[in-house]
């Protein structure tokens, strides 16, 4: 099946782009879909995709943006959580939350990247009652 854009993209400021989409690789299993390069040929934007559905893209922010006060963070919904979890904390992600089953039917974990950026990656349990 193509990959066709999401309706709602998260876009995230990463400095270092390149080592950005190295370790988002590494750790989320994120897969590289678009590479813009600049002057010096390192990227400066770039679009990342889990599954069919699923896009972040990211660059690294011009002088004259902004950045945000606060740093929001991103929901993920995937299959095989744990094994997700293990492979993000041998990345060297830096652990927020173990996972752990919510009373809201979703098995949950939350990790920060090395840029700041916080990732919840949830997948659907059956609720408990």
């Amino acid at each position: 099946m193509p990959y066709s854009t999401p309706r709602i993209t998260p876009y995230l400021w990463y400095d270092d782009v390149e080592a950005a989409l190295d370790w988002l690789s590494k750790a989320f299993d994120l897969r590289e879909r678009f590479r813009q390069p600049g002057p010096d040929g390192t990227a400066v934007q770039a679009e990342m995709t889990l599954g069919d559905d699923g896009l972040v893209m990211m660059g690294c922010p011009a002088p004259q943006y902004r950045r945000p006060k606060r740093l929001g963070q991103l929901y993920v919904r995937i299959e095989g959580l744990d094994a997700h979890f293990e492979r993000a904390v041998a990345a060297g992600a830096v652990v927020l939350e173990r996972p752990a089953d919510q009373p809201y039917g979703d098995r949950r974990y939350a990790v920060e990247d090395p840029y700041g950026h916080r990732w919840y990656f949830a997948q659907s349990i059956a609720r408990t009652e």
